[in-house]
């Protein structure tokens, strides 16, 4: 049987919240995280609004989906986030314990994958490329506006 609930589905809300995040000056990604084909959090880039280093997207939306469901964990659910996780973000994907992981555009140069050592926890899956063109399209349309 097959679902209307894809990951490309899910990344093109992702995707919405990325261009909030243009629209407000901010770095266009976007995140949401989905348990049980619901969406629980939604979140973009914030880091300009609240003058806070920390205010990716993902992190803003593990906060809101770990309020939703009462729990430090999310071992049951999926982030759709449209630029690959920093270092950082992953760092907290990991202690949340993350099941699934989907991202649109790669990150070459602050990417969790530019590291040697693993940063995800072991079990979270991670899924890349989906809709990669749109997601990259929007970022280097966003810094040749600051350019």
């Amino acid at each position: 049987m097959l679902s209307i609930y894809s990951d490309e589905y899910f990344m093109k809300m992702a995707f919405k919240e990325a261009e909030k995040a243009f629209e407000a000056g901010e770095i266009p990604v976007g995140a949401i995280v989905v348990s049980q084909n619901k969406v629980i959090a939604r979140a973009h880039n914030q880091t300009e609004l609240l003058k806070d280093v920390t205010a990716h997207a993902e992190m803003l939306a593990v906060t809101s989906a770990a309020n939703f469901l009462n729990s430090k964990y999310l071992a049951d659910c999926t982030l759709y986030v449209t630029l690959e996780p920093c270092t950082m973000c992953a760092g907290a994907l990991s202690w949340a314990q993350l099941g699934k992981l989907v991202y649109g555009a790669s990150d070459i140069k602050k990417g969790f994958t530019c590291h040697d050592t693993p940063v995800l926890h072991p079990k979270t899956k991670v899924i890349t490329g989906i809709m990669e063109n749109d997601c990259s399209e929007l970022l280097k349309s966003f810094f040749l506006q600051r350019r």
